[in-house]
């Protein structure tokens, strides 16, 4: 609830945190001003790359009150724009699962020793990162919400594991410790409606918290106000749906 004299001030700025392997890693750092204490958020880059759209959605989190981190998790890959370098990426069969899982684990722990944090942190992720949000909370401890917005691979068939993706997310379920919102679209092929069924049922099946909800008429990005994917009505919805869920969780 906005009021017109309330105080409203924001930090925000790259810093250097270690990730996998004790590499350095990249981050996009964004928290209100005061004394806190403040929710953390841990952001997944989606396939892309760490570009634009993540640093936005890295302070719309600190705006909404939460200590927000965004590590580079193709900082291995080089720099140059997000385009080249997610590229370079793609080329090596994407960023390893353990590579992506550890530094967003560290990235939780970066948030977790600051002193204006409290002990309550979740993880957001789109496409391919809504997938890494999901395989962290189900391989590590410390997280205490996972929002996967279209994350495609969660589950996964034989003939699409890789070396750099050995094991389907979906298989992790029994170590998912944490409640989990799901925003997806009817008319996305990654991932399809028959694959989130598929999720939800582990869930179901592992006794899990989660809630799940499947958007008409969009499809995957939908929340991509730069590209014709946006859906401004189903947008809108999706982060009060955010809002609320981590209001609960993470409150």
């Amino acid at each position: 609830m906005y009021s017109t004299d309330q105080y409203e001030g924001m930090l925000a700025e790259t810093v250097v945190m270690r990730g996998a392997n004790g590499d350095p890693v990249q981050a996009y750092f964004a928290r209100p001003l005061g004394a806190g204490p403040f929710p953390g958020m841990v952001l997944a880059h989606h396939m892309p790359g760490w570009d634009e759209w993540y640093r936005e959605a890295t302070r719309r989190f600190a705006h909404h009150g939460y200590a927000a981190l965004s590590p580079n998790l193709y900082a291995r890959y080089g720099h140059g724009s997000p385009e080249d370098v997610a590229a370079a990426a793609r080329a090596e069969g994407g960023v390893p699962d353990d590579v992506a899982a550890a530094d967003l684990e560290a990235a939780m722990k970066y948030l977790r020793a600051l002193p204006n944090v409290s002990g309550k942190i979740g993880v957001f992720g789109t496409c391919s990162g809504g997938r890494h949000a999901v395989l962290v909370a189900s391989r590590v401890a410390g997280f205490d919400a996972v929002v996967d917005c279209w994350g495609g691979g969660v589950v996964m068939d034989d003939d699409q594991i890789t070396p750099q993706r050995p094991v389907a997310p979906i298989d992790y379920t029994a170590g998912l410790n944490c409640p989990v919102l799901g925003l997806f679209g009817e008319e996305d092929h990654s991932p399809t409606t028959a694959e989130v069924a598929r999720h939800e049922e582990a869930l179901k099946q592992h006794g899990k918290t989660y809630e799940f909800h499947m958007y008409e008429d969009a499809g995957h990005g939908f929340f991509y106000y730069h590209r014709p994917s946006y859906r401004q009505e189903q947008a809108v919805d999706g982060w009060e749906k955010i809002w609320s869920f981590l209001g609960r969780t993470l409150a």
